[in-house]
């Protein structure tokens, strides 16, 4: 629901309401006027309440700017899955989220024969891990993926780093870093 647009909405609704009970008034029909007012009086309490809770529009961090969250996002070995969890859990990024997917990098491709077919592998499995951090752990963070990443082999995996406008926790509405 977008609150932004539903106070604008109710505010529009409120304004059309006030004219018809100008309206009303100067043609002499004071009943109907005065149920109008109340209606009016409802409708703005509505409008005032969504333009509280509407929250602002994220802006875009400019070039330079700086986010205080981070969106860190690895794709790892499978195999390495385990050690990538506790590196996490050591340096106190315990949250993670984790994706099975496959894709192609630098890993050489790979062929081989099944039932008499040769087939070639050229799509490689893979975990993405994704981690929402404060960014003043994101350096500690990348690291510790990285050491426990790393075979030494091409595949190892990549880490991305980019920045979160906005973050909240559904089950208290916490804010921000707050809500990391």
């Amino acid at each position: 629901m977008d609150f932004t647009t539903d106070a604008t909405r109710s505010y529009r609704l409120l304004m059309a309401a006030g004219v018809l009970v100008i309206a009303f008034a100067l043609t002499g029909s004071i009943p109907i006027a005065a149920g109008l007012a109340v209606a009016i009086a409802s409708l703005g309490e509505l409008a005032v309440w969504q333009l509280q809770r509407a929250r602002p529009t994220p802006r875009p961090i400019a070039d330079g700017g700086t986010s205080e969250i981070e969106m860190i996002v690895a794709i790892v070995r499978p195999a390495k899955l385990t050690d990538v969890k506790r590196a996490l859990a050591e340096v106190g990024a315990p949250s993670l989220t984790v994706t099975n997917v496959s894709g192609r990098g630098s890993q050489p491709t790979e062929t081989g024969q099944w039932r008499g077919a040769e087939y070639t592998v050229d799509l490689h499995q893979k975990v993405k891990v994704e981690c929402a951090v404060p960014a003043t752990d994101t350096d500690r963070v990348v690291d510790a993926i990285q050491s426990a990443a790393h075979t030494g082999e091409p595949g190892d995996g990549k880490i991305f780093v980019t920045p979160v406008t906005a973050a909240c926790r559904v089950s208290t509405d916490e804010r921000g870093v707050a809500a990391m």
